[in-house]
């Protein structure tokens, strides 16, 4: 987000989701056209009106083919595109391109889609151990290098023994995405889940155990943005984007070579949208907190100011809904309602994108969160995906907002 003036004049005008799953017999792009064609109809648009595309691969298989902007405009038939291409894993870079073509004039109204493709680790037996894909992701870096899920181990037992924190304090943030998925029909997992449940969970590298780590899943989310003065002609209440950013240090092109967990990558996030933004912990009414792994979810709480550094789980305990088996921020602020990425689905952040435009728009159906104004997402890891999104409602807008 580069650009001078361009908070609050980019809008979300569309989203399109095929939601999750753990088997399937589909192609990647059947899923990418699927919620590419839903987005294009939710902003009441068509292909004629779309003049830019920017993907978002996914987690996939390196054996699958992804489909790439090209194939997705021809598939759609997009007669007149002039900005294209691919974007970072991880939902907000995307974004963040498609924001800057359209404040620069590159195009008008930009088709942003993600999708995960994950059927040759979800087939057959593998289908039934949703974590397969971690434990050979552990054994898959070289001996002298620490990369990937083992870094975020390492930094996790690191962060939990200097703090005397236990893994119960990592079991409120998987416990949380579980209750929420279990109210959303778009989510993979939706079974309960309890601490003792957590607890007792299969360990794969210490302290994560089976579900600390994001659940693959095929799927696909689409998203259509424009300038905010043209989304309000369109069919759904637009969703301002307030603010966008990505965080990197020197230090992160390998994990091993953070020196501390004092700087990273997130620090970064939190300083650039806090310029942008003007908003702080008490405007946020909707909280997206990335849980690729649970402890990513403590950090993301302590650098963004609700505790302070070391004191994300005692602020979970004092701020943990027993009633609802759920985290309320200060006691009224929900966390990854749609199940985050533990639970509706490894997504790198667009499910949350998703279902934040939903809630704000006021058409979350019975899991609206009445008055929501503000969201606040906290997106990736700390050493070279940290991002952060602030979308807020339209004022213009008559949707329900109370």
């Amino acid at each position: 987000m580069t650009g001078v003036g361009i908070p609050d004049r980019v809008s979300v005008a569309g989203v399109g989701s095929t939601g999750y799953f753990r088997t399937n017999g589909r192609t990647a792009r059947s899923y990418a056209l699927e919620a590419a064609i839903a987005a294009i109809r939710d902003a009441g648009l068509t292909a004629d009106d779309i003049d830019g595309v920017i993907a978002s691969p996914g987690m996939g298989s390196t054996t699958i083919l992804p489909p790439s902007a090209p194939e997705l405009t021809a598939s759609l038939r997009l007669p007149n595109v002039t900005h294209f291409g691919e974007g970072n894993p991880v939902i907000v870079g995307p974004l963040i391109d498609a924001m800057n073509a359209i404040h620069s004039g590159a195009c008008t109204t930009v088709l942003v889609y993600h999708y995960n493709y994950r059927t040759p680790f979800n087939s057959g037996r593998l289908a039934s151990d949703p974590y397969r894909r971690h434990i050979r992701g552990y054994n898959s870096a070289p001996p002298e290098a620490v990369h990937d899920a083992v870094a975020y181990a390492a930094w996790a037992s690191r962060y939990l023994h200097d703090h005397a924190v236990p893994r119960e304090a990592l079991g409120l943030v998987a416990v949380n995405s579980r209750s929420n998925a279990m109210r959303n029909p778009l989510a993979a997992m939706r079974e309960p889940l309890t601490l003792d449940d957590y607890l007792a969970g299969r360990m794969v590298r210490d302290p994560f155990g089976m579900y600390d780590m994001d659940l693959p899943v095929d799927g696909a989310e689409a998203f259509v943005l424009t300038t905010t003065e043209r989304a309000r002609d369109l069919r759904r209440p637009p969703v301002l984007v307030r603010a966008a950013a990505q965080g990197l240090v020197a230090s992160a092109s390998d994990e091993e070579q953070l020196p501390s967990l004092e700087h990273h990558g997130q620090d970064v996030v939190v300083g650039r949208l806090r310029q942008q933004a003007d908003i702080g912990v008490d405007d946020i009414d909707l909280a997206y907190v990335y849980d690729g792994f649970t402890f990513i979810t403590l950090s993301w709480l302590e650098k963004l100011g609700w505790c302070d550094s070391g004191g994300a789980a005692d602020y979970l305990r004092s701020n943990w809904d027993a009633a609802g088996s759920r985290l309320l921020l200060d006691g009224r602020v929900p966390v990854n309602l749609q199940g985050g990425m533990l639970s509706e689905g490894g997504t790198q952040g667009a499910g949350f994108v998703r279902d934040a435009v939903q809630q704000l728009r006021g058409a979350a159906g019975d899991r609206q969160v009445h008055g929501a104004r503000t969201a606040l997402l906290a997106i990736g890891g700390f050493f070279y995906n940290s991002q952060g999104l602030v979308l807020t409602v339209d004022p213009t807008s008559k949707g329900d907002h109370r």
